[in-house]
């Protein structure tokens, strides 16, 4: 079952994130429309897995995993640890 959470955060975040393409469905605050940070280096690097292989242009490969670049998720994860 999907965790509902409140996320407001800062116009300035969201308008950086102008290459969505998921209409920036991570704020909805459902849970299940984020992909999952497995690590984060210094609130600077986000290694993720990803929810689908849709495409995504906040998505690089890196290894056998993906890091994003999203400043939308990135902050989610930074503030709210989500």
């Amino acid at each position: 079952m999907a965790q509902i959470i409140d996320l407001k955060l800062n116009d300035g975040i969201i308008k950086s994130a102008d290459r969505c393409k998921k209409n920036h469905s991570c704020l909805s605050g459902d849970s299940d429309n984020l992909c999952k940070v497995e690590m984060c280096v210094g609130d600077k690097i986000h290694f993720i897995k990803c929810l689908n292989e849709n495409l995504c242009s906040y998505r690089i490969p890196f290894g056998y995993s993906f890091v994003c670049t999203c400043p939308v998720r990135k902050e989610l994860y930074n503030r709210f640890k989500v």
